[in-house]
């Protein structure tokens, strides 16, 4: 058989084929060589891959072979070992094949992502990280082997290289203005669990609740938001009012809870509101426990009747702190009172001034400009709300519930 068609034939058969090198007119096989390997494509088209890769080591062992000679040999090996599933003798032959000045730039880039996809394949997930990541420093990202990169991390229970491949790849993905797949996020959630890290597992499922708004995700964020333990308590009542907003507040506990804390952060109209909301759910006025909650909201009344009294005195008090923490609280007191305008300006200048926490200012800012009814610029403002404590989170599921159309096309 001829060097030429010989070398059809090898990769005809390979179960991986690669665009080949250009033969030089000085490239023919030895006679030895040759026969040797037709004697290996006999008996891998016969799938005798043992027959197949000891006539490629009789082939290998011939004396005196020319480059040619040995990279011809190489390229069966990798195809008898590919078909054999021996995914280290394919690998092994592979890297000579990449390492050759014989092999083009882009057959060397299919060999790499070969060598990946064969051991992820095999199972083999530690060779498959190796190989997927040679490819990702040499080629550059791939959606296919990023997939798998993660993927193989993921089925070692490794969980924290799992977490970081993946929000790497969903960041790249969201700045491109690229959804994430569904797939991508269910992974990352599950690994966040597996970590014990609410956090991780809190902004997952938030991108899947974004992405992918089915109600399954909708309970598992709440639920999520719920045990997060490293949810401050400031923000224990915006995660009332995200739940409430999603129809996840039922029980009377948690009508009275949110209306104790929104007394206590000196926003009572807001608790009466709240506590309206209960009344109009029919949780709260019901049974043995309606007479206190009666009392209670007397008592919210009256804090509100209070504050309204009070709220000149503590605007130009408020305006002489150092910093802007009690004007915020004042202003977003204006916004319930129904003087937005003044309310948001005064919620602006706090901010301006300076906050101890700018990310929860800024959340209750675009939550002042969705009970003034500016929807646009609320939502502007939330999807602008940054932090890991929580304060993202919720915003985006406000974002989502002012504006429910996806955020970024699919893939």
């Amino acid at each position: 058989m001829s060097s030429h068609l010989l070398r059809i034939s090898l990769f005809a058969t390979a179960a991986f084929a690669f665009a080949l090198p250009m033969a030089h007119a000085e490239d023919t096989l030895k006679l030895e060589v040759g026969k040797a390997l037709q004697q290996a494509q006999s008996a891998l088209a016969a799938h005798n891959y043992t027959k197949a890769m000891a006539a490629v080591d009789e082939a290998d062992a011939v004396k005196g072979k020319t480059d040619y000679d040995s990279y011809t040999v190489t390229q069966m090996r990798a195809a008898v070992a590919t078909q054999a599933g021996d995914v280290s003798a394919a690998s092994a032959a592979y890297d000579k094949l990449i390492a050759s000045s014989r092999t083009p730039k882009a057959t060397k880039q299919q060999m790499l992502m070969s060598e990946g996809t064969m051991a992820y394949t095999a199972k083999d997930y530690p060779r498959a990280i190796k190989a997927i990541e040679r490819y990702q420093h040499e080629v550059g990202p791939n959606p296919t082997m990023d997939t798998l990169l993660a993927q193989s991390y993921y089925l070692q229970k490794d969980y924290p290289n799992t977490i970081r491949v993946l929000k790497a790849q969903i960041a790249a993905e969201v700045k491109a203005k690229k959804a994430p797949t569904e797939a991508q996020l269910q992974m990352l959630a599950a690994s966040a669990t597996a970590q014990k890290d609410s956090t991780a597992s809190t902004h997952a499922y938030v991108m899947l609740a974004t992405y992918y708004p089915k109600k399954e995700y909708w309970d598992l964020l709440l639920h999520e938001l719920i045990v997060n333990a490293k949810i401050p308590p400031t923000l224990q009542l915006d995660v009332y009012r995200i739940r409430l907003a999603a129809g996840n507040v039922s029980q009377v506990r948690d009508f009275m809870d949110m209306t104790e804390i929104a007394v206590q952060t000196g926003l009572p109209q807001l608790a009466l509101d709240l506590m309206n909301k209960g009344y109009e759910a029919k949780v709260l006025g019901q049974g043995a426990e309606a007479p206190r909650q009666a009392r209670l909201k007397t008592l919210v009344e009256k804090a509100v009747a209070d504050k309204k009294a009070s709220i000149a005195a503590d605007e130009a008090k408020a305006l002489q702190a150092k910093t802007g923490d009690d004007l915020l609280n004042v202003g977003y007191n204006y916004v319930m009172f129904g003087q937005a305008d003044k309310g948001l300006d005064l919620m602006q200048k706090a901010i301006a001034k300076g906050v101890n926490d700018p990310n929860l200012a800024s959340l209750h800012y675009g939550l002042a400009q969705m009970q003034a009814g500016k929807k646009a610029e609320a939502i502007a403002t939330l999807k602008a709300v940054e932090g890991d404590n929580g304060t993202h989170d919720i915003a985006q599921l406000w974002v989502l519930k002012l504006s429910p159309a996806p955020v970024a096309t699919k893939k």
